[in-house]
């Protein structure tokens, strides 16, 4: 390839008019790159580039791109190009794909696929997001236990250009009850006349259609496996889930729960493709709520005027103690979103981490009271700087307590924990820091 194609981004070559570096970019560039430079035109133009490439190519180019793309893409394609696209994408990308699609896109599409592809789209398209059966894939490798390793040879090789993995193939009887599985490396290594129900595992890790995507994807992490079989309530095997897969189901899970922690709704495309309107509609709502809760930190100051007008030099410490509740609350609450998202801690630890915590938390606490105890005796005297102080040991511990304890109520409630996000931990440690303060003034100094 020509070095203006490694060094001039895919933009610069369709601005600079240069058809023959764009052509030869569009034929040999990896297809991320390609998918990439698609992003970044208008849709009419990135339909004309996708058309031009080979029907292989350009299936695995749309792969690639954005989900919002490809919805946008497809509204443009005619019913022929986008069905030879979809017949030819990987089984559960088809699914996917088919989900985002219109009722009417999804009623046009169908007729132009074959039957096979318009029943598994339907198998599939019908499990519910964020179990294992929206993120399975129907190519893989099934076995009859009574095959000879040639045989079974014979097979893999007949579908691996079909399949997703042929690492490992999948053992079934006739009414497709999962029996085992077997490695490729072990068929290899077998004497072709050996069955293959004598090398083959049968205690194969498996999990429910229905099951968690998030606790498929930390099975396959735990146990270092290219994919697992999935299985419906009768053992039949209904699918496969690949590491990719996982992958991106867990990579789309941890987006949701920053978005959460943001107390941001959950958005159907990228940010950088969201138009206005769906971006202030995910973000009103919240902010909105959050702004009522925090008339209490409002009232609470209305309520303490007479110790405000008496000792002025409190209002220079406020930010200062409700920020440090606010900061100590949302770290709290990030450490025990991650733990209860990953599975590290769970519900009967909620004892045992509140004991810790309040260890933690009073240690901080303490700590940065000695450090602002100073800027406290400088603006006011030894009393403000006790009162600076000891409020600060209370609200750095009450902020922890509240944001380490909330994802656990949440969890309890059956809610997302992520939702005990820094605004909200914040909105509470405020309006309680508030009452916090000038209570123990109002104690020290009248």
């Amino acid at each position: 390839m020509s070095e203006d194609l490694r060094t001039d981004s895919p933009v610069e070559l369709l601005l600079r008019d240069d058809p023959e570096t764009l052509r030869e970019f569009l034929e040999t560039a990896h297809p991320v790159d390609v998918a990439s430079f698609l992003e970044e035109v208008s849709a009419s133009t990135a339909r004309e580039h996708l058309l031009s490439l080979p029907l292989e190519r350009r299936t695995e180019v749309f792969g690639y791109l954005t989900p919002g793309t490809q919805v946008s893409l497809a509204h443009l394609l005619d019913r022929r190009h986008l069905a030879r696209i979809v017949t030819e994408m990987d089984a559960d990308d088809r699914a996917d794909l088919f989900n985002r699609l219109s009722p009417e896109q999804q009623e046009a599409l169908l007729p132009g696929l074959a039957q096979a592809e318009r029943e598994d789209i339907r198998r599939l398209a019908a499990h519910a997001e964020g179990t294992a059966g929206a993120i399975m894939t129907s190519d893989y490798v099934a076995l009859r236990p009574d095959l000879s390793v040639r045989e079974a040879l014979d097979v893999l090789r007949k579908e691996a250009p079909d399949k997703e993995t042929i690492y490992r193939a999948y053992v079934v009887d006739e009414q497709r009850c999962l029996l085992g599985s077997v490695r490729l490396q072990e068929l290899i290594l077998a004497r072709p006349e050996t069955r293959v129900s004598d090398v083959m595992e049968q205690e194969t890790l498996e999990v429910g259609v229905d099951d968690e995507q998030e606790d498929v994807a930390r099975k396959i992490a735990r146990y270092d496996v290219i994919a697992l079989p999935v299985v419906d309530d009768t053992g039949r095997l209904v699918g496969i889930v690949t590491h990719d897969d996982a992958l991106d189901a867990l990579q789309e899970e941890a987006t949701e729960d920053f978005h959460r922690i943001g107390t941001v709704g959950k958005l159907t495309e990228s940010v950088r493709s969201a138009s206005v309107g769906m971006l202030y509609q995910k973000r009103i709502f919240w902010l909105a709520l959050l702004v009522f809760g925090n008339l209490f930190s409002g009232a609470g100051i209305a309520y303490f005027e007479d110790t405000i007008a008496s000792h002025v030099a409190l209002v220079f410490f406020l930010p200062l103690l409700i920020g440090s509740s606010g900061n100590a609350g949302s770290q709290a609450a990030t450490l025990m979103v991650r733990a209860i998202a990953t599975g590290d801690v769970v519900m009967r630890d909620w004892g045992r981490m509140l004991g810790r915590e309040l260890i933690v938390a009073l240690a901080l606490g303490l700590t940065m009271a000695i450090a602002v105890s100073a800027i406290g005796f400088m603006r006011g005297g030894m009393e403000i700087a006790i009162v600076v102080s000891l409020t600060m040991v209370l609200v750095v511990l009450m902020g922890s307590l509240v944001g380490m304890s909330l994802p656990f109520l949440l969890d309890r409630m059956k809610l997302d924990p992520a939702t005990a996000s820094a605004p909200l931990v914040t909105t509470i440690a405020d309006a309680v820091g508030v009452v916090i303060y000038f209570t123990v003034a109002t104690m020290v100094l009248f």
